[in-house]
């Protein structure tokens, strides 16, 4: 049976960067006897153009049928006063999949740490994995928006903080066994309920691997300070969402940056983390490493493909290596060009 990918390639630079993931994947796929179906919807802005929705019915339904989805970008200035802009409809996604992890890795390869903002030595060794609870807190919570008067509700339940903890356990064994959780106990309610969540399913579960707990404001310091430090890190959606996006720039380019949304089953959502860059959008300049590591995410997780993943991600480390990238990386590739280098070192 072939494996079916909903294929969204979105707005922007997303349909770009979205087509380098798949002639990776279809290359890939060949050499390792694996059978992929594609089905092309729409999403995002371009679906508001198409269907006047940033996630049809048509597009949910492909979604809940498939065994995987891919996503490339969303979003622009275009829609900024559409009635439900392209954003609505990624959190109505990510409900209607009951994906509730999201999962950043960041690191910086040995002999790349000059792409970083960082001084090399701070750079140096940087090797961690993000896990971020995706469909709690305040940007699901109830909302009352006024010119005078606005709140924004940050609810957690016990069970949700949970599953999404046990997922950071779970790869932090596969690791090097150690799981940061980033809360502002402190301060708030649902931080506490969540600390003491964490600590709980730790010392029933996981008591193998060591646990800190560290306050946002100190990490968002401290993953400039010494990254290198940490292995997994775990939070909640507010907090993931600034979090990661600060860590996605310790390897030199937000482009380089991949993730994964999964949930209890195997069906996840894959998208490189970088937004729609509307304004280089068809010029060819988009990155499109955090879109192809996107994909092998994909088949490591979704599809239990992990040779081929491990094949994309060699071949990318050694495009890079050899001094292959875009502009934003200092590079003199263009999208396909970098792509054609990835698939010709796939073998």
């Amino acid at each position: 049976m072939p494996a079916k990918i909903a294929f969204l390639p979105g707005d922007g630079v997303g349909p770009e960067v979205a087509a380098a993931a798949r002639r990776v994947l279809e290359a890939v796929a060949n050499q390792h006897s694996i059978v992929l179906e594609f089905q092309d919807c729409f999403f995002g802005g371009a679906a508001i153009d198409a269907c006047g929705d940033p996630f049809p019915e048509e597009t949910k339904a492909a979604c809940l049928g498939a065994d995987a989805i891919f996503l490339g970008a969303i979003g622009g200035p275009k829609w900024d006063n559409a009635k439900r802009r392209p954003e609505a409809g990624l959190l109505e996604m990510r409900k209607a999949l009951g994906v509730y992890a999201n999962l950043r890795p960041v690191s910086v390869a040995a002999g790349m740490e000059y792409l970083s903002p960082l001084r090399p030595e701070r750079a140096a060794g940087v090797d961690m994995l993000i896990v971020r609870e995706l469909t709690g807190g305040m940007y699901f919570g109830a909302r009352e928006e006024g010119d005078m008067r606005a709140t924004d509700q940050c609810l957690y339940t016990k069970d949700e903080v949970t599953r999404v903890a046990r997922i950071a356990f779970e790869a932090a064994r596969s690791r090097n066994s150690r799981v940061a959780s980033v809360d502002k106990a402190n301060v708030l309610a649902t931080s506490r309920l969540w600390r003491a969540a964490v600590n709980e399913l730790h010392a029933s579960e996981y008591p193998d691997v060591d646990l800190t707990h560290v306050l946002v404001d100190a990490m968002a310091m401290k993953l400039i300070q010494q990254p290198a430090a940490f292995d997994v890190i775990l939070t909640e959606n507010l907090f993931g969402d600034i979090l990661s996006d600060e860590a996605s720039v310790l390897s030199g380019s937000i482009g380089l940056a991949p993730s994964a949304s999964l949930g209890d089953g195997t069906r996840g959502l894959y998208e490189p983390i970088h937004g729609s860059a509307p304004d280089i959008a068809g010029q060819g300049k988009a990155n499109p490493v955090g879109a192809i590591l996107s994909a092998a995410m994909l088949l490591r997780h979704s599809l239990n493909e992990s040779a081929a993943a491990d094949a994309i991600e060699t071949a990318v480390s050694a495009a890079l290596a050899a001094g292959r990238g875009t502009s934003d990386i200092g590079g003199k590739d263009h999208t396909a060009s970098f792509t054609d280098a990835v698939v010709e070192l796939l073998g």
